[in-house]
């Protein structure tokens, strides 16, 4: 693995100050962080999109905070220097502050955390103050917010017409002076966007959401084609992974099958010596 300087809050406040585009991933297991910590990835996600991307559900609601421990726990192992964020799951911050910052201080204890993130706007501001202010570094999610769909009308690009797009905007600075140390901008239109990143002090992530922010985020597993239910018009493929998979594990029944699999070079012997000493044993 090489060596990396941890990336810290100070460190992505400075490629911000600088211009320098800020790269975030979700990932959920060690393979696939040891992989980002080679990558060199700034900011790396355990996303509650793991319900869907791992587990099979149809949404993100089923991950629970011991689905997202055990995933993070097992991500931090694997990229031991990007900034790594706790996606708090739905229902573990919404009922009360008291929550909120007791399944935050999870990540922190328990999977070694940098920081965690909520989705919501205004109605949300009161949970991230009182996660900041017990030492935790949290981020904001505006826009699309997958726990959040259903009130949304589904998986849609949120703030086309003005009024909605008005309230991205407020949401974001009211989330800025609560606390939050960035905001991860979901399916928000690319000026809009735009806006929030020019009068924001803190770092904007997009995805989705075009590229005037001050970084962007994809899903590892929309990158590489190992989510076979659909592709989001926002992911870029950047190899097919999925098919390359496949096409072995295809191969693989073809010469089980066919019984060229496996061959001397797959298998352990014992001397021959051994071998009859044992059969002597045996017949003892």
């Amino acid at each position: 693995m090489n060596e990396r300087k941890k990336v810290t809050l100070p460190v992505l406040y400075d490629k911000m100050a600088q211009g320098i585009p800020i790269t975030m991933i979700t990932c959920y297991d060690y393979p696939m962080a040891y992989l980002v910590e080679e990558a060199g990835i700034d900011i790396v996600l355990v996303g509650d999109s793991l319900a869907m991307t791992v587990l099979g559900y149809d949404s993100t609601l089923p991950a629970t905070m011991d689905d997202m421990i055990r995933h993070s726990q097992a991500v931090r192992r694997g990229t031991p220097n990007a900034f790594l964020i706790g996606d708090m799951p739905y229902m573990t911050y919404q009922p009360s502050v008291e929550t909120a910052i007791r399944n935050a201080g999870r990540f922190m204890a328990e999977a070694a955390c940098d920081g965690v993130k909520l989705e919501g706007g205004r109605e949300m501001a009161d949970r991230i103050e009182a996660i900041a202010n017990a030492g935790i570094p949290v981020m904001g999610h505006l826009g699309l917010t997958p726990q959040s769909a259903s009130a949304l009308g589904g998986f849609r690009v949120q703030g086309r017409d003005a009024e909605r797009a008005k309230r991205i905007v407020e949401d974001a600075k009211i989330l800025e002076e609560a606390g939050t140390f960035a905001i991860l901008l979901e399916m928000v239109p690319d000026r809009v966007c735009q806006l929030i990143t020019e009068r924001a002090n803190i770092p904007i992530i997009s995805l989705g959401s075009g590229p005037h922010a001050h970084g962007q985020l994809l899903i590892f597993h929309d990158m590489f084609r190992l989510y076979p239910k659909f592709k989001p018009r926002m992911a870029k493929v950047y190899g097919d992974a999925g098919s390359v998979i496949l096409n072995g594990l295809k191969q693989y029944v073809k010469e089980v099958t066919e019984r060229e699999f496996p061959q001397p070079e797959n298998w352990f012997t014992i001397k021959d010596e051994e071998y009859e000493a044992l059969l002597r044993l045996l017949d003892q």
